[in-house]
C-alpha cells in the first residue's frame, strides 16, 4: 500500500532553507542560534528565510549548545525566544530539557509548552540521552509534544533502527516518531522500510558533508520525495530560481554587496594617492566648486571614506579632471546598494511601519548622497589654465563616461554632417600622440637595441664568414624596440582584449540557460527576465572593452607608423654613400609609405596572436563541456589545418618579398619618370618609360595574382573550417550512440561557440598574411634603419689643431685643413682624391680649377664629409655655408629660402639681396620676397636660383664658404657683380675663409691662391701669378672668361600674385555613384555580377545551415524515449554538412573571381593613371609638387582588394547611424590623403638637398619640420580612428538591444515558441554585434579604398595636352630642309598668366646656325618650349618646312627635332638605356656618338661599358660627363633642327671648344638654334636673335649688331667681347 512520507530539513542559511524546498523538504527545523544569548542575535534569518519559502518552519528553543541542563537565566532567555518567535511567524517550535539523571524534566517542558500554545512543539534529540526511551516517551505524549526526534542511538538513525520501531509501534498515533541523524541517500530506503515512520529529520550540515544528493525518488512504499542538493556556493547554487520573487540573503547585502565597491576602491586608491607624493602639478590653490561638490558628500560617510577623500586630492594635484576609478567605486555602490534599497522598502510595506527608523532613514540619506556623488563623478572638473587648450582638443577635457562612449567627437561628427570638414577644423593632438614624443621614445629603446643587435651581427660574423646578403646586417631588434616603446598602450588593450574575450563565452552560456528556461514551462518568468537583461549587460561590457580594445590598438598602429615614418626621416638625414646607394629616393619613400603601413595594420591586431588560439582553446573547453569527446574530431580538423596553414604562410612570404622588389622597382622609375618628365617630352620617350614601367606593374600583378590565389586557398580552408569542425563533432556526437539525440540547448549553445570560434579562424589567414608582409616590412625597414651613417668623424673640429697634431707640422692657424687625404665615394671603392694636402688660413680666397671630372665638386664634398676617407684626416675650424653646383631651392617662399631657419633681419636681409643681385628680380616676382617658389625652384632661372643659393649661404654668416661653381649659371655682368659684392676681396665676405671652384679665368688674378686638381691629386697650390710663371698643369687647364649671359627657365612665368603651388584639390561631400561605377567597371562588370552572386548564394547557405540545424534539434522532442532512426541522423549530417562544404566552396569560386577582377582593375587603374599623367602639359608637373603624384601611384596598390568590401558593406549604408558618420568619416580620410603628399615632398626635398642641409648643420631643424608635417596628418588620422569606435559602440549598442529585445520576446512567448528557434534567433542575435564590428571595419576600409580610387579618378580626368599621334602627319622624312617660320606668335604659361612671348615674327633658313640671347624674363627658354610645344600658341603659328606644327600630333614634332637641354637629366639604368630608351641603335652606332662626345674612352674604361648602371639622377657621373651624354643622345637622334638650351654651361673651356667642334661638324647641315650662356659660342651664329620682354629686339648677323651699338653691342661690351676681337675669333 502506498504511503507519502515527510522529511523535515534541518538548516542554518537562507541558501539551504531555498535549497531543502526545491528539493521537495515538507518541513524546516531552523537551528541558527547555538551560541549565549539565544535566538535575538539571529533573529533576521527567520524573517528573510519566510519570504523565500512557503513550507512550514520550526524554530529551536536552545540557548547554548553542551547538555539540555538549564539555568533560571538561560530558561528566562527560552522564555523570550519563544514569544519572539510567536510573534516573527515561527509555525512551530523545537525545545526540550532533561533533569540530571536522564528524565524528561516535565515541569520546565509544560512551562515552555504553555508558552508556546499555540504552536506546535517537537521534542529534539535531547531524547536519545534518556534513561528509560519507553517511560520517557508516555511523559512527552502526556505533556502534549507532537513528536519526538530519536536517532534510537547515539549516532545515526540506521544503528538505532530497532529501537525506533519500538518506539513507532509504542506511540499507536499519539505522538509522531520522527527518525533523524545520518540519514542519506543510500540509507534512507532501509529506514523507511525498517522504522514505520511517515516522518523523517536530515541536516543540511551533515548531508553536506557526505556529499548526500537527493532526487526525485521513487521509493517501494511508492513515496515521492526530492531532497535538495546542498551545495552552498553561490556558483553551484540554482534555488534561488525556484523563488517566485527573487531577492538577495540580507547577510549577503550586508557583507558581500559592502565589500565589492569597498575593495574596488581599496584596488585603485593607490594609484590616486602616489600624487600626493608629489609635486603638484597644477595650482593646488585652486578649489573649483565642482571640486568642493564632490567632495561634501564624502563627509557623510564613516572614517573609510577618508579614502576616497584623499583620492580627490590626489586627482587634483595631478591635474586630472576626473577618475575612472572612482566612478566606477560610486557606480558600483549605488548598485550594491540597490537591493537593501528595495528589501527596506519591502518589509516596510509588508509590516506597514518601519521597524528600525534611525538605520531606515540614514540608509536612505546616504544613498540618496551616493547617487548625488555618482552624478558629480560624471562631469569633468576643468582647471581655467586648460580651458584654452581644451577648446582645441575637446578629448582632453572629456569626462569618463565621454572617453568610453566617444561622446567627445560629437561636435566635429555634427559638424562634418552640416559641411565637408577641412584641415583648419581638425583638433591639436595631445602630447602623447604627436609625432615629437613618438620619436623620442622610439630613438630612445632603439640606440640600445641597435647597439646590441650589431654586437651580435659583429659575433657571426666572426663565427662564419660568408653570410647570405640580405642578411649582412643587425636584424631582430625593431620587434623589440618597438614593444618598449609602446609597451604600456599593448599591455592596456591586451587586459581589454581579454576581458573582452571572457564576456564573449559569457553569452553562449547565458543563451544555453535561456533556451532551457523555454523548454521547463514550470520555471518562474522573473527567471527568464533575468537571463535577458543579463545578456544585454554582458553585451553591453563587451561592447565597450572592445571598443577601448580597438581604440587602444588603432592608435597603436597610428603611433607605430608614426615612429617609422619619423626615424626613417631621421635616418635619412645622416646615411652614408653606401647606404643611399643601396636605397633610392623611391625605395625610401616606400619604406615610409608602404613598409610603415603594413606595420600599421599589423599592429591593429596584434593581440589575436595569443587571442585567437585563447578563443579556440576556450572554446573546444565548453564545446567539451557540451559534446564530450565528440568535439576531438572537430579539434582533428583543426589539428589537419595547421601544417597546410604552414605551408601557405611560407609561400606567401616568398611572394610577399618578390612583389615589395616590383613594387620598389616601380616607384624608383616613377620617381625618375616625373623628376625628368620634362626630358622625356622634349625627346618623345614617353612610350618607352610606359612600357617600362607597365613591364614592371605588369610582373608586380602576376605576383599579387598569385598571392590572392594563395589567399584564395587559406580562404576556403577557413571559411570551411568551422562548418567542418561543427560537421565532424555534430556527427561524431550522434553517430557514438543512439542516445545521443541532439537538443536545442545542447545545439544552439554549441552554435554560439562555433559562431566564435568562426572568428578566430576567420581572422587567422588574414593575420598570417599580414604577419607575412609585416616582416618581409621589418627587414627593409632593419636594413635601412641600421645601415652605416655618414662618418661624423671624417671632419674634426678641433681648435687646437696646430698645436696638437703631430703627422703635419702646422705652425698657423688653420680654418681648413686636409692631412694626406684619400677620399672615395664607396667605402670599398678606389680613391677618387689620393694624397691631398691643403691648408687654408682663415680669411683667405682660395679658387680650385681642373678639367672636368678631375675631381672638383669631390672636394667640395670631402670637406664636407660626404664621402669616406681612406685615409688621412680634415680638420675645419668654425661654421660651414655650402653652395652646390647644382642650386637646391625649397619648395617655400624666396624669403624662406634665403634665411633658411636663420632670423629675418631686414637691414641684413636688404644687404644680401643687393650684393647678391637679387632686387631686379623681386620686382619682377609678384610677391617680391614673399613670392612662393615651386618645388626645385620651378618658376626661377638657373641664374636666380644660384643666386638665392648664393644668398642663403651669404645670409648664414658662417666661417667658411664652398661655392661649388655658383659663377657659371649667371651672366657676365652679374659674375662680376657676385664677385666683387660678395666673394672677392671686397665683398660681404671679404674676412671670411672662400673656397670657389670655379672655370672662370677673370676671377682668378683676385685670389690668394689656387689649388690645381689634375685626376684626383693636387698637382700645383699657388698664387695666379706664380702658377702662370711655372708653366705646369695650371697653363694646360682651359679655363673660360666670365662672357656668360644670365640663362631664363620660366623666369617669365608668374606675374599675378597668385601661389604657384596651389593647394592640392580635395572632393567633398558624398563619394560619388560614377567612382563606384568606376572600379566595378574596371573590374568588369560580369565578374561583378557573378561575385555578388556567389556571395548571396554562400549567406544562404549560411542561413539554412543554422536552419536545418533549428530544425535538427526538434527531433529530440519527436523521437523522445525512442531510438533515434539511422536514416534521419545520417540525413540529418549529410544535409549539415553539405551546406557547410557549400559556404567555404562558395567562399574559394568568389575570392578567386576576386583576385583577377581586382587584379584587372588595378592593372586598369594603374594604366589609365599612368597613361594620363604622361600626357598632362608641363604646366602641371610646374604647379604640382612630386610628392602628390607619386602618393596617388602609391595609392593605386591599395585599391587591390576593394570589390569585397561592397559585400559587407551594402547593408550598413542603409543605417541611419552610417549616413551620420559616413560624411565626417570619408572627409577626413580625404584630408588624411591630401595631409600625406606634403610629407613624401618634403622627404624627396630633403634628400635632394643632404648636402646642404648638412652642410649647414640643419638637421634637427628639418627633423622639426617633418614631425610637424606628419603631425598636420595625424590631425586627421587620429579623429578618423576614433569616429570609427564612435560609430562602432552606438551601432553595438544597437545590436545589444537585439540582443535583449529577442531574449525579451523568447521570455513573452515562451508558451508558444519552439526552444529550436528561440535558440536560432538569439544566436544569430549574438552575432550581431560582432557582424556591425565588422561591418565597421569593412566600411571604413571601403571608404578608405574608394577615396583613393576617387583621388586615381581625379589624376586621369585631367587635361591633357594635344594628341602624340593625329590624322594629319607629316612627310616620313620632314623636317628635309629645317626651315622654321614664327607668325605673329603669342604664349602665356597659363591662361590667368599675361603673355610671355608679344607676337614673335621670324624666319629662320635652312641650315642657318641662330644665336638666342636676352637677360632674364626676355623669353628665350620659352621659345625653345614653344618649338616643342611644352606650351600652346595663344595666338598665330610656328611652321616646320611650311607645315603648322599645331596640326600635327606631338611625337610627330617632337622626334623630329632634338635639344641639349640646359639640365642634363639621366635615369637609372644602364648608359646604352639613357642613350637609346628604344633600342633603335645598334651598338656600333651608339659607340660612335660616344666617341663624337669624347665619351668613347670613359665608356670603355668602365668594367661593364655600354650595360654600366647609372644611379639615380646620374649621380655617379660628374655634371659635365652627363653633359656629354646629353650631346651624344642628340648626335644618335641628328634631326634637321637642333635646339642647344646653354648645353655647356657646366664644362670647362676645352670641353665646350669639343662639344662646339662636334656640333659644328656632324650638324653643319642642320638648322641650330643656340641659347647662349657663353656669348663666345654664339659669335660665329648667321644670325642672333636678341629678346627683350617678350620681343624680337635685334635679329641680325653679330658683326652688324656689334655695328648697331644696340642691345646686343652692350650685353657684348660687358662680357669683354668686341668688333675686333669677334673679326679675331
Amino acid at each position: 500500500m502506498a504511503e507519502c512520507f515527510l522529511m523535515e530539513v534541518c538548516v542554518d542559511s537562507v541558501e539551504s532553507a531555498v535549497n531543502a524546498e526545491r528539493g521537495g523538504a515538507g518541513r524546516l527545523e531552523l537551528c541558527s542560534s547555538l551560541l549565549e544569548g539565544g535566538l535575538t542575535p539571529s533573529l533576521g534569518l527567520l524573517h528573510v528565510v519566510k519570504q523565500y519559502v512557503k513550507i512550514p518552519i520550526y524554530v529551536m528553543i536552545r540557548p547554548r549548545g553542551g547538555d539540555f541542563l538549564y539555568s533560571d537565566l538561560e530558561v528566562e532567555v527560552m522564555r523570550k525566544d519563544i514569544e519572539l518567535m510567536k510573534s516573527q511567524g515561527a509555525d512551530g517550535l523545537v525545545l526540550g530539557a532533561l533533569t540530571e539523571d536522564g528524565r524528561v524534566d516535565a515541569e520546565l517542558c509544560m512551562e515552555l509548552l504553555a508558552a508556546a500554545r499555540p504552536l506546535p512543539v517537537t521534542f529534539h534529540r535531547a531524547f536519545d540521552m534518556v534513561h528509560d526511551p519507553a517511560v520517557a516517551l508516555e511523559a512527552l505524549i502526556s505533556l502534549g509534544f507532537e513528536r519526538v526526534l530519536t536517532s534510537g542511538c547515539d549516532s545515526s538513525a540506521l544503528e538505532g533502527l530497532p529501537l525506533i520501531k519500538r518506539l513507532v509501534d509504542q506511540a499507536k498515533g499519539r505522538i509522531i516518531i520522527m527518525p533523524g541523524g545520518g540519514i542519506t541517500e543510500r540509507n534512507l530506503q532501509r529506514i523507511l522500510e525498517g522504522s514505520g515512520a511517515q516522518e523523517f529529520h536530515c541536516s543540511a550540515r551533515s548531508s553536506r558533508e557526505s556529499a548526500m544528493k537527493f532526487r526525485n525518488t521513487c521509493v517501494s512504499m511508492g513515496a515521492s520525495f526530492a531532497a535538495p542538493e546542498y551545495g552552498l556556493k553561490v556558483a553551484d547554487n540554482a534555488s534561488y530560481l525556484e523563488r517566485p520573487d527573487p531577492d538577495l540573503p540580507v547577510c549577503v547585502e550586508q557583507t558581500v554587496l559592502v565589500w565589492i565597491p569597498l575593495g574596488f576602491l581599496w584596488l585603485f586608491a593607490p594609484w590616486h594617492l602616489v600624487a600626493l607624493f608629489r609635486r603638484p602639478k597644477v595650482n593646488t590653490r585652486h578649489l573649483s566648486k565642482l571640486y568642493i561638490c564632490k567632495q561634501l558628500p564624502v563627509f557623510w560617510f564613516q572614517m573609510f571614506f577618508i579614502l576616497v577623500l584623499l583620492c580627490h586630492e590626489g586627482l587634483q594635484r595631478e591635474g586630472a579632471i576626473d577618475s575612472a576609478s572612482l566612478f566606477l567605486f560610486w557606480l558600483l555602490l549605488v548598485v550594491c546598494d540597490i537591493f537593501p534599497f528595495q528589501t527596506l522598502l519591502r518589509e516596510a510595506l509588508r509590516l506597514g511601519e518601519v521597524r528600525d527608523v534611525p538605520r531606515f532613514s540614514l540608509f536612505y540619506i546616504s544613498f540618496g548622497l551616493e547617487l548625488i556623488a555618482l552624478v558629480l563623478s560624471t562631469v569633468a572638473d576643468i582647471p581655467p589654465e586648460a580651458k584654452n587648450f581644451i577648446k582645441k582638443n575637446p578629448e582632453a577635457g572629456a569626462p569618463f563616461l565621454s572617453r568610453i562612449t566617444f561622446n567627445w567627437l560629437n561636435s566635429m561628427v555634427l559638424k562634418g554632417f552640416k559641411q565637408p570638414l577641412v584641415q583648419e577644423d581638425m583638433w591639436d593632438l595631445n602630447e602623447s600622440d604627436s609625432t615629437a614624443f613618438i620619436n623620442e621614445r622610439f630613438q630612445h629603446f632603439m640606440k640600445p637595441e641597435l647597439d646590441a643587435a650589431r654586437k651580435e651581427d659583429e659575433k657571426k660574423k666572426k663565427k662564419k664568414d660568408k653570410k647570405k646578403e640580405e642578411e649582412n646586417y643587425p636584424n631582430s631588434w625593431l620587434i623589440p624596440t618597438l614593444y618598449k616603446t609602446f609597451k604600456w598602450i599593448l599591455i592596456e588593450s591586451a587586459f581589454f582584449k581579454l576581458v573582452q574575450d571572457v564576456l564573449t563565452f559569457i553569452s553562449p552560456q547565458l543563451l544555453k540557460l535561456m533556451v532551457s528556461f523555454t523548454q521547463d514551462k514550470s520555471r518562474h518568468v522573473w527567471e527568464g527576465y533575468l537571463y535577458a537583461v543579463l545578456l544585454m549587460v554582458v553585451a553591453l561590457l563587451q561592447s565597450l572593452t572592445l571598443q577601448q580594445y580597438f581604440q587602444r590598438c588603432f592608435v597603436l598602429g597610428m603611433k607605430v607608423r608614426t615612429a617609422l615614418m619619423a626615424a626613417v626621416y631621421k635616418k635619412a638625414l645622416v646615411v652614408s654613400n653606401d647606404t643611399r646607394k643601396e636605397s633610392t629616393v623611391g625605395e625610401t619613400v616606400n619604406l615610409m609609405s608602404a613598409d610603415a603601413q603594413r606595420f600599421n595594420d599589423v599592429t591593429n591586431f596584434i593581440h589575436l596572436l595569443w587571442s585567437c588560439p585563447l578563443q579556440i582553446i576556450i572554446s573546444i573547453v565548453f564545446l567539451w563541456l557540451e559534446l564530450g569527446p565528440s568535439v576531438l574530431a572537430g579539434l582533428g580538423v583543426m589539428v589537419l589545418l595547421v601544417p597546410i596553414n604552414g605551408f601557405l604562410a611560407t609561400k606567401a612570404r616568398k611572394i610577399q618579398i618578390e612583389n615589395m622588389k616590383f613594387k620598389d622597382k616601380r616607384m624608383k622609375i616613377m620617381n625618375e619618370l616625373l623628376n625628368g618628365v620634362k626630358i622625356l617630352k622634349l625627346y618623345a620617350w614617353e612610350p618607352s618609360f610606359q612600357k617600362q614601367v607597365e613591364d614592371i606593374r605588369g610582373e608586380e600583378l602576376k605576383v599579387m595574382k598569385k598571392f590572392a590565389y594563395l589567399t584564395s586557398v587559406s580562404t576556403f580552408i577557413f571559411s570551411s573550417a568551422p562548418a567542418l569542425v561543427s560537421l565532424a563533432t555534430f556527427a561524431v556526437f550522434v553517430s557514438v550512440s543512439k542516445d545521443n539525440v541532439l537538443t536545442a540547448e545542447k545545439a544552439f549553445t554549441s552554435i554560439s561557440l562555433f559562431n566564435i570560434l568562426r572568428f578566430p579562424l576567420a581572422m587567422l589567414p588574414m593575420l598570417i598574411a599580414s604577419i607575412v608582409q609585416t616582416a618581409v616590412s621589418k627587414k627593409r625597414l632593419e636594413k635601412f634603419l641600421a645601415g652605416e651613417d655618414i662618418d661624423s668623424d671624417i671632419v674634426r673640429q678641433d681648435p687646437s689643431f696646430s698645436i696638437s697634431v703631430l703627422v703635419c707640422v702646422h705652425f698657423l692657424d688653420t680654418a681648413v685643413s686636409v692631412c694626406d687625404g684619400s677620399f672615395a665615394w664607396e667605402k670599398d671603392a678606389k680613391p677618387l682624391l689620393k694624397n691631398v694636402n691643403l691648408d687654408i688660413e682663415p680669411g683667405r680666397l682660395v679658387a680650385v680649377v681642373g678639367a672636368v671630372g678631375s675631381g672638383k665638386s669631390s672636394l667640395m664634398s670631402a670637406l664636407l664629409g660626404e664621402m669616406y676617407s681612406t685615409k688621412g684626416f680634415i680638420n675645419i675650424q668654425g661654421s660651414l655655408a655650402f653652395v652646390p653646383q647644382q642650386a637646391w631651392i625649397q619648395n617655400a617662399t624666396l624669403r624662406d629660402n634665403i634665411l633658411f631657419g636663420s632670423p629675418h633681419e631686414e637691414k641684413r636681409f636688404k644687404e644680401v639681396i643687393q650684393a647678391c643681385a637679387l632686387a631686379p628680380d623681386l620686382e619682377l616676382l609678384p610677391g617680391g620676397d614673399l613670392t612662393e617658389i615651386g618645388e626645385k625652384g620651378i618658376n626661377l632661372s638657373g641664374g636666380q636660383k644660384q643666386r638665392v643659393s648664393l644668398a642663403r649661404a651669404t645670409y648664414s654668416q658662417a666661417d667658411i664658404y664652398l661655392l661649388d661653381d655658383p659663377l657659371s649659371a649667371v651672366d657676365s655682368h652679374v659674375g662680376k657683380h657676385l664677385f666683387e659684392k660678395v666673394i672677392g676681396p671686397s665683398g660681404i665676405l671679404k674676412n671670411k675663409t672662400r673656397i670657389l671652384v670655379t672655370h672662370g679665368i677673370s676671377f682668378l688674378p683676385y685670389v690668394d691662391e689656387i689649388v690645381v686638381l689634375e685626376n684626383g691629386v693636387i698637382s700645383e697650390i699657388g698664387s695666379y701669378k706664380n702658377l702662370r710663371a711655372s708653366g705646369g698643369a695650371f697653363s694646360n687647364v682651359r679655363l673660360r672668361r666670365n662672357t656668360s649671359v644670365k640663362k631664363s627657365e620660366n623666369a617669365d612665368e608668374p606675374k599675378k600674385g597668385q601661389k604657384l603651388i596651389e593647394k592640392e584639390t580635395m572632393e567633398t561631400g558624398q563619394v560619388k555613384l560614377a567612382v563606384f561605377l568606376q572600379y566595378l567597371r574596371a573590374m568588369g562588370w560580369g565578374y561583378s555580377a557573378i561575385v555578388f552572386l556567389i556571395y548571396f548564394i554562400q549567406t544562404a547557405a549560411f542561413v539554412g545551415q543554422n536552419l536545418w540545424l533549428s530544425d535538427w534539434t526538434g527531433d529530440s522532442v519527436e523521437y523522445y524515449n525512442m531510438t533515434y532512426p539511422s536514416w534521419k541522423r545520417d540525413t540529418r549530417v549529410g544535409v549539415f554538412g553539405a551546406l557547410g562544404v557549400a559556404q567555404g566552396l562558395f567562399v574559394f569560386l568568389g575570392t578567386l573571381l576576386l583576385a583577377n577582377a581586382s587584379v584587372d582593375a588595378s592593372r586598369i587603374l594603374h594604366s589609365k593613371l599612368l597613361n594620363n599623367i604622361l600626357r598632362v602639359p608641363m604646366v602641371f608637373f610646374d604647379t604640382t609638387p612630386i610628392g602628390r603624384v607619386v602618393n596617388r601611384f602609391a595609392k593605386v596598390a591599395f585599391v587591390f582588394h576593394l570589390f569585397s568590401l561592397f559585400n559587407h558593406s551594402i547593408i550598413f549604408s542603409s543605417c541611419g547611424f552610417y549616413r551620420f558618420y559616413v560624411a565626417t568619416s570619408r572627409q577626413l580620410r580625404r584630408l588624411d590623403s591630401v595631409s600625406r603628399s606634403p610629407i613624401y615632398s618634403h622627404f624627396g626635398e630633403t634628400v635632394s638637398g643632404l648636402s646642404v642641409i648638412r652642410a649647414y648643420r640643419h638637421q634637427e631643424r628639418f627633423l622639426k619640420h617633418n614631425e610637424v608635417t606628419i603631425d598636420e596628418n595625424l590631425k586627421s588620422v587620429y579623429p578618423w580612428i576614433v569616429s570609427n569606435r564612435w560609430v562602432a559602440i552606438r551601432l553595438e549598442f544597437v545590436g545589444n538591444l537585439v540582443v535583449f529585445f529577442s531574449a525579451l520576446f523568447a521570455v513573452i512567448s515562451r508558451d508558444s515558441i519552439d526552444s529550436g528557434l528561440v535558440g536560432l534567433s538569439i544566436s544569430y542575435a549574438l552575432n550581431v554585434t560582432q557582424t556591425l564590428n565588422w561591418l565597421v571595419r569593412m566600411t571604413s576600409e571601403l571608404e578608405t579604398n574608394i577615396v583613393a580610387v576617387e583621388r586615381v579618378s581625379e589624376y586621369t580626368e585631367l587635361e591633357n595636352e594635344a594628341d602624340w599621334v593625329t590624322d594629319t602627319r607629316p612627310p616620313q622624312q620632314w623636317p628635309e630642309a629645317g626651315r622654321v617660320q614664327f607668325e605673329n606668335y603669342k604664349v602665356r604659361y597659363r591662361p590667368e598668366l599675361d603673355l610671355v612671348l608679344h607676337g614673335i615674327t621670324c624666319d629662320i633658313d635652312s641650315t642657318e646656325k641662330i644665336g638666342i640671347v636676352g637677360r632674364t624674363g626676355a623669353g628665350k627658354s620659352s621659345l625653345t618650349n614653344c618649338l616643342f610645344r611644352i606650351i600652346e600658341a595663344a595666338e598665330g603659328c610656328i611652321r616646320i618646312d611650311d607645315v603648322d606644327i599645331s596640326k600635327i600630333g606631338l611625337h610627330d614634332l617632337r622626334n623630329r627635332l632634338t635639344i641639349i637641354p640646359q639640365d642634363p637629366v639621366l635615369f637609372s639604368g644602364s648608359l646604352r638605356m639613357n642613350l637609346d630608351p628604344f633600342d633603335k641603335f645598334s651598338d656600333e652606332e651608339i659607340w660612335r656618338v660616344l666617341e663624337l662626345s669624347h665619351l668613347k674612352s670613359y665608356v670603355s674604361g668602365l668594367q661593364e661599358g655600354l650595360q654600366h648602371e647609372v644611379a639615380e639622377g646620374g649621380e655617379n657621373l660628374s655634371v659635365g660627363q652627363r653633359q656629354l651624354l646629353c650631346l651624344a643622345r642628340a648626335l644618335l637622334r641628328k634631326s634637321r633642327i637642333l635646339i642647344l638650351d646653354e648645353a655647356t654651361a657646366a664644362v670647362d673651356l676645352e670641353t665646350d671648344n669639343l662639344i662646339q667642334n662636334t656640333i659644328r661638324k656632324e650638324f653643319s647641315d642642320c638648322t641650330v638654334l643656340t641659347i647662349a650662356h657663353r656669348l663666345h659660342s654664339i659669335m660665329d651664329s648667321s644670325r642672333v636673335m636678341v629678346l627683350d620682354a617678350g620681343k624680337i629686339v635685334e635679329f641680325d648677323s653679330p658683326s652688324n649688331l656689334l655695328e648697331k651699338e644696340g642691345h646686343f653691342y652692350a650685353m657684348a661690351k660687358d662680357a669683354g667681347i668686341t668688333l675686333e676681337s669677334n673679326t679675331n675669333l
